[in-house]
């Protein structure tokens, strides 16, 4: 019994539960366990000692016991073994009294649990016996064994082979192997220098001690060669070797032979190996690293020679230990009920299961208490039952222990932490539950009263609680639940409320609404003022969330009702609607369906059924007509060449709602077309449909001909023709081109080419009989696959004219300003005759550069003089004048010479000053100097607006100071600039004189200031004005 877990008394022979498992008190559970131990064995070292590791945490803080092979260990006072905490220390150990299985057991006032079983070996490696070993004599060719004899030993080992002397080691190849299972040597066939003394050495890889055998002579016998045999296999592995997951497996397989046999390794089902595995053909190895379920089967070494082969066979069967995959958990049972414990592991061979009670076996079950298949189960729990259960699932390669504490309780009915809910309140009419839930242990015996009258049993459920059903006015008071048990009685009260039921008092409807419109949807209600209600809205069984969806949705209902106005309606907000209206007693709702009427939906399936040149055939099938019907249908219709979507025409011309075809005429031929359909109804046209696929309409002779056709031009004895080419859309087929027919005027027969190119806009006849500038009739017609078209109208074009053959004279060049250059010369003949003029070519070019890098400008019509400006000022340039027409320029003229005017002064006006006086404004400024290789300064300009984009007004003036008349009301903006006989120069920067109310004021470019009248000074000038 855990006497710190639980107090009882005694009272009239029956014992009562007085305190409750208190939260810090814990079972115990290991943290710790103990580990197998290996302890190598030193002749010279015997006082050394081992420790086992055990630790369990709980409380009250667990005590610790040890096991010796099942059998307990008691530490007394001068013995080898004691105990610090849980660890064990064992002192002097004795490898024939301390070997064995070791297991720790942890106990508190909760029970106690068995720690996993944890070994001691002693690892020791003894001495050969020191007797000769006889020699052994082979034929040369032949196989040997030389064996090992390794001593009585505990713990791994390695071999190797000394070659005579040490440090001289035989090195495994082909030909020698050094079996790691028995330490043999094998010589798959002897040769002259094997001959010497062969000595074994071990090593224990635990104690690290190594010792060497007797040595061996090998001999060659002098009785001949042996001759050659097929492959005798002496290293082979077990025909099953069972191998546990995770571990590395190596196979050992030699053979002697003359000559050497190759070893070679296979599964026999045919399965390659893995990359992981490595096979050592030098030493008949094969090593399978972190061995797998995978990895399991029949395994073939083949030894093979020239004289024949021979195999040995194996089988790798995977093993695992046990692995928990289910454990039980730490359960508290009120006392009289039932426990099932679920205990399931993995492994191979499939685990057993055994159970534990406090560290013990339970063996002598109680009828009540059944195991099978690993699950626990107890009936009837009593409190002899409480403790720790330990389930155990092993097989012959491992055990593994999970742990699970048991509490039965035993309580007196207790309402402290469940009482009963107060109040509860049910609508009239309405069922109710009231729960009564007390906290005992067993489960005893629950009844209900009113007031003081006891209910009746029919009412109270098998779980204690109290259901009311079809609720009235009277049904409303205190209820008492009153919970027995053999510790004791408890009770708890709570008032019962009727309410009035909530009703909604609008009928079910179905609206009708129109896109665009707006409508308030009703939810009224009756319901007892003393709840509160909550409205809910659902369209289409979805919540709506008010203040999103666009704004469209808003609660427009007062205290008692929910109605809601959907503004703007859409096609979208058709459907169902329904009203939740929700108290703390009940729930009811009502729905509203609601049809949405609008434009009808885009048509379906439109196909092109049938197409010709100029019409096409169309069905679809109708879209919804939203609750309005289709009237009419309209057609669209697309091109690569249409600005978009257009209307085309049909027959009929008005295409009815329960038309579902339509004729398209009036199409261009040999075009690409896409078509979509439209409907309509008595609230407006709704969306397009998808487009048909492309239909190209059929191919005819072309009806239009090219537009602006005309010409002229070209090199000498040649016709140009040009004209505007037809568009794709107008060429009615494929093979389009064009058919050029002109004749000299005055005469009958057409000559006629053909231009095989749609994009062609040119013509070039050539031939030396045409006469420069000759007057010829022309027209341009078109073709294609499907046949020729039409001619367009005849013009008269003339062939290509001579240039002039007369230069221009009287050539004159002058220097207007340092940019600027004036030509003049006279005029040729201007006529109509073969060699026109019409205008003037103008080449000129500095005096330090070549003719060919000359400027050229031209003049149109019969000109006599022209400027050319943006010439450097003091450079000499060089000008010739030629006269042009369709043919080319004529022969120059003279070449002159002119030298342009030094340029203007670069330096702008300075120390601008401005004041008013009476209605006027005074400006002086600086004067400019021009500089040595710059015109001088004749005049200055002064440009003056009332806005920075209006164009200013300019007055000259050869002093430097101006008086302007100007309204005083006024902003101006005011620049100077210096002028000679070489052009303009740099502007001053710009003045700003803004209104000013008074009559007088002074100010610079960068300053204004107020002065007085004295200050002012009147400057004379002599000056012009120039708008």
């Amino acid at each position: 019994m855990i006497a710190n877990a639980v107090t009882y008394s005694l009272s009239h022979g029956l014992m009562t539960l007085k305190a409750f498992v208190n939260n810090v008190l814990q079972s115990p559970v290991f943290t710790k366990q103990p580990g197998s131990i290996v302890f190598p064995v030193d002749s010279q070292e015997n006082n050394r000692d081992v420790v086992f590791s055990c630790e369990a945490q709980g409380s009250p803080s667990p005590l610790y016991r040890w096991k010796l092979n099942g059998t307990a260990i008691t530490p007394k006072s001068g013995s080898h073994y004691s105990l610090s905490g849980g660890n064990l220390r064992i002192s002097h150990l004795n490898k024939d009294q301390d070997a064995g299985t070791y297991q720790c057991l942890a106990s508190n006032s909760f029970g106690t649990i068995v720690s996993r079983e944890a070994s001691l070996t002693f690892a020791y490696l003894g001495n050969f016996k020191t007797h000769r070993r006889n020699s052994v004599s082979v034929r040369e060719g032949q196989g040997v064994v030389l064996l090992c004899g390794p001593p009585s030993h505990s713990g791994d080992l390695t071999f190797s082979w000394i070659f005579n002397e040490y440090p001289s080691f035989v090195k495994q190849d082909t030909r020698r192997f050094i079996s790691q299972e028995t330490g043999n040597l094998y010589i798959a066939k002897v040769e002259p220098s094997d001959v010497g003394n062969y000595t074994c050495v071990v090593t224990n890889t635990v104690t690290k001690t190594r010792v060497q055998g007797p040595p061996t002579p090998l001999v060659l016998r002098s009785d001949g060669i042996m001759g050659e045999y097929e492959p005798k296999i002496e290293v082979q592995f077990p025909e099953i070797v069972h191998v546990a997951k995770g571990l590395t497996v190596k196979l050992e397989c030699f053979a002697l032979g003359n000559p050497v046999p190759s070893i070679n390794w296979n599964r026999v089902d045919g399965i390659p190996f893995s990359r992981k595995v490595d096979v050592r053909k030098a030493s008949g190895v094969l090593e399978i690293p972190y061995f797998q379920q995978e990895d399991a089967g029949t395994y073939e070494c083949v030894a093979e020679n020239s004289r024949g082969k021979n195999t040995v066979k194996g089988k790798l069967s995977f093993y695992a230990p046990p692995h928990l995959i289910e454990k039980p958990e730490d359960v508290q049972k009120p006392i009289d009920d039932s426990l099932v414990w679920e205990c399931k592991a993995t492994g191979k061979p499939k685990p057993s299961y055994r159970w534990m009670k406090n560290g013990e076996n339970m063996e002598s079950l109680e009828e009540r208490i059944q195991v099978a298949d690993g699950a626990l189960s107890i009936s009837r729990l009593t409190l002899s039952d409480i403790g720790m259960y330990q389930c155990v699932a092993g097989n012959k390669h491992g055990e593994v222990y999970s742990n699970a504490e048991l509490r039965v309780i035993a309580v007196a009915p207790d309402f402290s932490q469940n009482q009963l809910r107060s109040p509860t309140m049910v609508k009239e009419g309405g069922d109710v539950l009231i729960e009564c839930r007390p906290k005992m242990s067993p489960w005893g015996v629950i009844s209900w009263r009113k007031g003081s009258e006891a209910l009746r049993e029919i009412s109270i459920l098998d779980n204690g609680n109290l259901r009311i059903q079809n609720s009235t006015r009277p049904d409303a008071g205190l209820y008492t639940c009153v919970a027995r048990n053999q510790f004791g009685v408890a009770s708890s009260s709570g008032t019962l409320m009727v309410k009035e039921p909530t009703i909604i008092t609008t009928a079910p409807s179905t609206l009708d609404v129109t896109v665009g419109e707006s409508i308030v949807l009703p939810c009224q209600v009756t319901h007892d003022p003393s709840l509160k209600l909550m409205f809910t809205w659902f369209f289409n069984e979805q919540l709506i969330h008010f203040g999103n969806h666009g704004g469209y949705f808003e609660k427009v209902g007062g205290h008692s009702a929910g109605d809601i106005m959907i503004r703007n309606i859409q096609l979208r907000h058709a459907g169902k609607y329904t009203c939740a209206v929700q108290t703390k007693v009940d729930s009811i709702s009502i729905a509203a369906d609601l049809v949405v009427r609008g434009p009808p939906g885009p048509p379906t399936s439109i196909h092109v059924e049938e197409i010709s040149d100029t019409t096409a055939s169309l069905s679809w099938r109708p879209g919804p007509d939203n609750h309005s019907p289709i009237t009419t249908y309209t057609i669209q219709a697309r091109t690569p060449f249409s600005l978009g979507w257009q209307a085309v025409t049909t027959v009929p011309e008005v295409v009815g709602g329960r038309s579902l075809t339509a004729t398209v005429i009036d199409l261009s031929p040999w075009v690409e077309y896409e078509f979509r359909v439209l409907a309509s109804n008595a609230i407006g046209t709704g969306e397009p449909s998808k487009p048909s696929k492309q239909a190209r309409t059929k191919e005819t002779s072309p009806k239009v001909t090219p537009a602006n056709v005309s010409g002229g031009g070209g090199s000498r004895s040649e016709l140009v023709i040009t004209w505007e080419p037809v568009p794709e859309e107008l060429q009615n087929g494929g093979g389009f081109g064009y058919v050029v027919a002109f004749r000299p005027s005055g005469t009958t027969g057409w000559m006629q080419a053909a231009v095989p190119s749609s994009e062609a806009s040119k013509y070039v006849f050539k031939n030396e009989s045409i006469q420069p500038f000759s007057p010829f009739q022309v027209k341009v017609g078109v073709y294609n696959n499907e046949g020729e078209g039409p001619f367009g109208p005849i013009i008269t074009i003339y062939s290509a004219e001579e240039e002039p053959g007369r230069a221009p004279t009287r050539i004159r060049a002058k220097s207007l300003s340092a940019s600027e250059i004036e030509v003049s010369w006279k005029a040729l003949p201007w006529n109509t005759s073969k060699r026109r003029v019409l205008g003037y070519e103008l080449r000129y070019w500095e005096k330090r550069e070549k003719e060919e890098a000359a400027s050229v400008q031209r003049t149109v019509g019969n000109q006599t003089s022209a400027i050319i400006r943006g010439v450097r000022g003091s450079n000499t340039y060089y000008v010739t004048v030629r006269a042009y027409n369709t043919a080319g320029a004529g022969p120059p003229s003279v070449t002159v010479n002119v030298t342009t005017k030094k340029p203007p002064p670069s330096q702008p006006p300075v120390k601008v000053m401005w004041n008013t006086l009476n209605s006027k404004i005074v400006l002086n400024w600086e004067q400019v100097k021009a500089l040595e290789n710059e015109s001088e300064v004749t005049g200055y300009k002064v440009l003056y607006k009332r806005n920075r984009h209006s164009r200013p007004s300019v007055m000259e003036t050869n002093t430097t100071s101006v008086e302007l008349s100007l309204p005083m009301n006024e902003e101006y903006f005011i620049q100077i600039k210096p002028f000679g006989e070489g052009g303009e120069g740099s502007s001053s920067r710009q003045i700003t004189i803004p209104r000013i109310p008074g009559p007088n004021a002074i100010g610079s470019a960068t300053k204004v200031s107020t002065l007085s009248a004295l200050s002012t000074i009147a400057l004379s000038f002599t000056a012009r004005t120039s708008l």
